[in-house]
């Protein structure tokens, strides 16, 4: 196990602990089936995307390319399509710069919030530039864990508090109700909790340097050996994918919850640079004033998880992209790792440059999600074809994974459609 978690030291950050929570205290309860929807419906998505990567050893943008539909200069329109989505997804990850620059300079007041967030990229820089996987697993694991530990336990003494959760609350929250003063935050916390449509397309590349393709072999559909193996890592990568699930779906509900019983119970909204404080309240008004020490450090490690995550994962899928469209030799491993490197210190540099001239770190963060639900649109897309066109009769899925399938495709069509119309 592990490129599923690798994909949630992402989520944690920039989904559960900005987004979900802001959308809890604007909203309260009521849009507490958003949060788990989104959870739940993508992983069918992020299972295709795996099993392709293990059957054929395809990158994600190779794929993408071989996509039926028009092209511009040799390149598929899905490459183009994506292409242009992540000019808005640069400000999602300069929110999270931010983040990680705020946190340190309530810690560290003596420096400034600018200064914190060039030294938070070039931090991320220098680690992304060693390129060590295990090493981003086992970060990636231990601070979900440790900042799991504190959020369950603020859950749990919440109820100690005049803040305290009945099942009325919850029930609230299950009606699939959605206020219009919450739709635009509703969809973007819909496009970044839960596995978001990003990291569908960058677990194929954990996957891939996890070893599952490579164990594998190339594809042979006569050789019962191939066979065998196949199964058997697309069984081992389900497994990872869905616990997971569980760890995000848990972690993302229990912020939720804080946020809608805390936040929006006392009208305190994060935005701004006092989002960093607004989002301790969580923890200081169920541990008391001495826990925001602890938040401080745990926001910490998981933004940074997050901008860590983030960064290997766009350093990899953008080199892949310029290969596809013939700027770089993608297949050269040479060549591979240079434009990794240097891509690790330009991304930093422009999310660094773009959240000190918006300094709206929420708000940029939910722009990028809202876009990710437009993007989810080219990932069912992707997922239906590598599901009927490319899939292997013997590597054939069950009935009820189908029906899932079509239940989550249905369901991302919807909120993608629901989003344009919205910009429109």
């Amino acid at each position: 196990m592990g490129p599923g978690f690798i994909l949630s030291a992402a989520i944690v950050g920039s989904g559960e602990l900005i987004a979900t929570t802001t959308l809890g205290a604007r909203a309260g309860f009521v849009t507490f089936w958003v949060i788990i929807l989104s959870c739940l419906v993508k992983v069918t998505l992020q299972l295709e995307f795996g099993k392709h990567a293990i059957y054929t050893g395809e990158t994600v943008m190779a794929a993408f390319n071989r996509l039926p539909g028009p092209s511009f200069r040799g390149t598929n329109w899905t490459l183009w399509t994506w292409l242009s989505i992540q000019i808005f997804k640069l400000l999602q990850v300069g929110g999270i710069v931010g983040g990680v620059a705020l946190t340190l300079n309530i810690a560290f007041p003596s420096v400034s919030v600018t200064i914190w967030a060039f030294v938070s990229a070039i931090l991320a820089s220098l680690l992304i530039f060693q390129g060590y996987y295990q090493f981003i697993e086992k970060f990636a694991i231990i601070m979900i864990g440790l900042f799991t530990l504190l959020t369950f336990a603020s859950l749990f003494f919440l109820q100690y508090t005049p803040y305290a959760l009945s099942w009325e609350n919850v029930a609230s929250g299950l009606q699939f109700q959605l206020p219009a003063s919450a739709v635009v935050i509703a969809l973007g916390a819909f496009g970044i909790t839960g596995v978001g449509g990003d990291e569908i397309m960058y677990y194929n590349y954990w996957c891939i340097e996890k070893g599952y393709a490579r164990f594998t072999g190339p594809r042979d559909d006569a050789d019962e050996g191939w066979l065998r193996r196949a199964k058997g890592w697309i069984r081992v990568m389900y497994w990872d994918a869905i616990l997971s699930m569980i760890v995000y779906t848990v972690v993302t509900a229990v912020f939720y919850l804080l946020g809608a019983a805390i936040l929006h119970g006392s009208g305190d909204i994060p935005e701004g640079y006092q989002m960093v404080e607004a989002l301790s309240r969580i923890y200081t008004e169920t541990l008391g004033p001495e826990a925001k020490s602890i938040f401080l450090l745990g926001a910490l490690v998981v933004l940074f998880s997050t901008l860590f995550a983030a960064l290997a994962s766009w350093t990899r899928v953008y080199s892949d992209c310029f290969g596809q469209m013939g700027w770089i030799d993608f297949y050269d491993p040479q060549v591979r790792r240079r434009s990794i490197a240097i891509l690790a210190w330009i991304f930093p540099l422009t999310w660094t440059l773009l959240f000190l001239f918006i300094q709206l770190p929420v708000l940029m963060i939910l722009a990028g999600g809202f876009v990710t639900s437009i993007l989810l649109l080219v990932i069912v897309y992707a997922a239906y074809q590598f599901r009927y066109r490319r899939l292997p009769v013997v590597l054939k899925p069950t009935l009820v994974y189908d029906i899932a399938f079509w239940v989550s495709a249905s369901v991302i069509i919807l909120i993608g459609l629901y989003s344009i119309a919205k910009i429109f």
